[in-house]
């Protein structure tokens, strides 16, 4: 019986395909190998939507193929779709799959001469029809299940239309069947995750809508969310749809990139910040206390003080519960790669670190703005320093000493406080 073991970077669509293409060589015998155990085939799931996700993908490829010295090494994912011939020079790689080989990759493992010569199967992803569904399932607690991939925005910085192709997905029909398979697990929630999930039905002439419809009717879940969407994506009748829905939680992430409108323009977004200003209004008319969070890349190609400080303005003033914060790193074949002046890494890197520090201030403010109320918090099966964590329905990381019987509950709980890692503290609330 052979051993396998997998490392995966980057996006929660990523984990979703692991996960399927790790359940697929187990149903043909393979044992997936624990900590520590040296295995005979690895596969590493790639990203590169920076050069940090590079250099990271390079980083976990070396490191699988330092600990498992025998073992046959395949690389797949963006990185590999994107740059084959990088990856061919890494030491170790015994094989290098394509976003679209690596469903096959059974076909392919087997199919191979040995490690002779490292063989390199990455096809152009141009057919919008060609979608392969995945869930993750190695959390008790939650699935990510893929209901839409690739993304025809072409916004200037990003590689990704690239890496994954154009926009496309399954039918609700077929969507909806998945969501019962993960349904029948303990699973109690779902995180809906894409390339562009808001995009969801162009290619089946359906919407985003009609499907988060459809996904509330089923018994099982007790949770959704959604993972990110576009602003210009976020319609009125979603928002409303998740004003009242029992299932849907109240959390958005919707990606900002910049609070300079002139930024925008140059990244190519579809949105000027009148109509994210607009989203956020909505949400918070419609949604009482709702999470939003944002993305946020800084150092684009061009970005003067001035954009810079209107970005930190627009952040500090809107009602943002969090945000992540992106260096901007040039990437081959992407116009902004064409852009100039480049902004130096030192202020790329002196202005990241205002914006973490912002980011803590209007993260904290939102927490404390939660002190004192009861939230439903759906505990998780991991124990970090006797402590079991979870996240209440508006997404708040919560806190109380470890219970492994709780694992995987959902559970009132009145918040009390903010620790010193900066998560919250709570007292289960029991029915009297």
């Amino acid at each position: 019986m052979k051993k396998f073991a997998y490392h995966t970077l980057g996006c929660k669509l990523n984990f979703s395909e692991s996960s399927s293409i790790a359940r697929n060589m187990k149903e043909v015998g393979y044992i997936q190998a624990q900590e520590g155990e040296e295995a005979d085939v690895c596969f590493v799931n790639t990203c590169t939507v920076t050069g940090s996700a590079d250099k990271k993908s390079r980083q976990a490829i070396r490191k699988i193929s330092n600990n498992n010295p025998n073992a046959f090494i395949i690389a797949t994912g963006c990185y590999a779709q994107l740059n084959p011939e990088e990856v061919n020079n890494l030491q170790g790689v015994d094989l290098i799959l394509g976003n679209t080989e690596k469903f096959d990759i059974l076909k392919y493992i087997s199919e191979s001469p040995g490690k002779s010569k490292p063989g390199i199967y990455v096809s152009e992803l141009i057919d919008s029809g060609n979608f392969k569904p995945s869930y993750s399932l190695n959390s008790r607690t939650r699935s990510f299940l893929k209901v839409q991939d690739g993304c025809d925005y072409n916004c200037s910085y990003c590689t990704i239309p690239g890496a994954r192709g154009p926009s496309r997905n399954n039918s609700i029909g077929e969507t909806i069947k998945i969501a019962r398979e993960i349904a029948s697990t303990n699973v109690k929630e779902i995180v809906l995750s894409g390339v562009n999930v808001g995009d969801f039905g162009r290619s089946t002439n359906e919407s985003f809508y009609d499907l988060i419809n459809e996904l509330d009717k089923i018994e099982g879940i007790e949770r959704y969310r959604i993972s990110s969407i576009e602003p210009d994506l976020l319609l009125d009748n979603i928002i409303n749809f998740v004003s009242k829905s029992n299932s849907f939680m109240p959390h958005f992430h919707i990606p900002l990139q910049s609070g300079s409108g002139r930024m925008l323009k140059l990244m190519k977004r579809r949105y000027n910040l009148k109509l994210f200003s607009e989203k956020l209004d909505k949400l918070h008319s419609a949604i009482p206390g709702v999470c939003v969070g944002v993305d946020i890349i800084t150092g684009f190609p061009g970005e003067t003080e001035e954009d810079f400080e209107n970005t930190y303005k627009f952040l500090e003033k809107k009602n943002i519960s969090y945000f992540h914060i992106f260096s901007y790193s040039d990437r081959d074949n992407t116009e902004a790669f064409y852009i100039h002046p480049k902004t130096e890494s030192k202020t790329i890197s002196q202005r990241s670190k205002i914006l973490q520090e912002l980011g803590k201030v209007k993260r904290m403010n939102y927490y404390s703005n939660n002190l004192g109320q009861t939230k439903i918090v759906l505990f998780e099966n991991k124990e970090i320093k006797g402590k079991l964590s979870g996240l209440t329905e508006n997404y708040i990381k919560t806190e109380i000493p470890w219970d492994k019987g709780l694992v995987n509950t959902l559970l009132s709980v009145k918040l009390e406080g903010i620790n010193e890692n900066g998560n919250m503290t709570g007292k289960i609330i029991t029915e009297s």
